[in-house]
């Protein structure tokens, strides 16, 4: 696999997206503050929702933009995404209240095409056996991206709560006009298909998703990791302050030290391990790492535990560029952007349902009315993981032919 133009823009882009993501979780708990929230447990409630409707808006989106990108390319529909999120977070900035702050998440959710394009971008380009370790490379710009995000919106919320927003908003709008400039169209004319009324309806796509032979069990997979791991974004902020104490800052510097070391898992050990041992018995790896770290941070009540779990959790980060490979390998060239799109909508319909619940978890027991065990939504997640494990083992069977 050859790292050149396209491969470095696309990456690019992608970190530079995951920077302006993890730019603000380091703010979330003191955001919420701002907008009227009366505590950390009610704060994480509200985060969750705000997190639920970024992802309801993507579900609805989600396979639509996959389709566009299939009839028009790959090129305008991602430009067009870039813009809109740079837009995003100008509201964000600007906002005074929670409602101002949940409409700035919808219209992110609606122009979550960023993702979905590009990993499709990633399928066009990429011959099939390469594309574990291509999706890989994504996870890894994605980690490097939560490095600097994270550290840089810890250190600017020391100027302006806002400071993060307007940091995010320059860097998209940037990366606008550099796409603008440098992004190749990827999509060859003859493997485009026409774009129906049947690709507005998201519910009709993933059920043509599910319907082709072989696709169900890595969606089914997909969804289910894609729950387990909202874990993290829906709560960590809030999961560090209420058990350790942790300020932006120090909840900045422990999601940089997470990016650092999936970036070096995915562009460095995925790519490795899939040629030494092949997709599916790294991917088993990965879900034992899963369910032990997971687990792990449960029963965490000391930063020195937390930083002997966080490279298991690292590893396990494997999955999903995995799980992507084996879903895409099996369909056709023309339907790429279609199964991405369905990928992406099947994770809102997990980040949807995922914050609600595991907040709600969060919120229970911290609440001060039974049991104190705030690592309880980490619990639930690594449960999920193995009940998934028998349709994990399914993979490793001959795709139909």
């Amino acid at each position: 696999m050859k790292l050149n133009g396209p491969y470095l823009f696309i990456l690019a882009t992608l970190m530079i997206d995951a920077i302006g993501i993890g730019i603000v979780f380091p703010i979330m708990p003191d955001l919420m503050d701002r907008v009227g929230a009366a505590n950390t447990a009610q704060g994480a409630f509200w985060g969750g929702v705000m997190m639920s409707a970024y992802a309801a808006a993507m579900f609805l989106f989600g396979p639509i933009v996959g389709s566009l990108s299939d009839a028009f390319g790959r090129r305008p529909v991602l430009i067009a995404a870039l813009a809109t999120l740079a837009l995003d977070y100008v509201i964000m900035a600007m906002a005074q209240t929670f409602w101002v702050l949940l409409v700035g998440r919808v219209i992110a959710g609606m122009a979550g095409a960023t993702y979905i394009t590009a990993t499709a971008y990633i399928s066009d380009i990429a011959r099939p056996e390469e594309r574990g370790a291509a999706f890989g490379l994504i996870g890894a710009a994605f980690g490097i991206g939560f490095v600097f995000g994270p550290a840089v919106g810890g250190i600017a919320s020391g100027w302006h709560i806002t400071a993060p927003f307007w940091i995010a908003a320059g860097l998209s709008a940037l990366n606008v006009v550099f796409g603008l400039f440098v992004l190749p169209e990827s999509l060859k004319p003859e493997n485009r298909r026409p774009f129906g009324r049947r690709d507005l309806n998201p519910f009709a796509s993933i059920l043509r998703a599910f319907l082709v032979p072989g696709l169900a069990v890595p969606l089914v997979c997909i969804f289910v990791f894609e729950f387990a791991n909202m874990v993290y974004p829906t709560l960590w902020a809030f999961w560090g302050r209420e058990v350790f104490g942790w300020d932006g800052f120090v909840i900045g510097l422990t999601l940089s030290a997470y990016g650092l070391l999936i970036a070096g898992v995915q562009a460095g050990l995925l790519p490795y391990l899939t040629r030494r041992f092949g997709d599916f018995r790294t991917l088993l790896l990965a879900c034992g790492c899963a369910v032990l770290g997971l687990a792990g941070f449960g029963f965490s009540t000391a930063a020195w535990a937390v930083a002997m779990v966080l490279p298991l959790a690292t590893l396990a980060d494997m999955a999903p560029p995995l799980l992507t490979a084996f879903a895409a390998n099996r369909v056709g060239e023309d339907a790429q952007g279609l199964v991405q799109g369905v990928i992406a909508a099947l994770a809102s319909v997990a980040a949807v349902a995922a914050p609600l619940v595991l907040t709600a978890t969060f919120e229970r027991f911290v609440d001060g009315s039974g049991l104190y065990f705030p690592g309880a939504p980490f619990l639930i997640a690594a449960v999920l993981v193995v009940l998934v494990m028998p349709l994990v083992l399914r993979l490793g069977r001959r795709p139909p032919d």
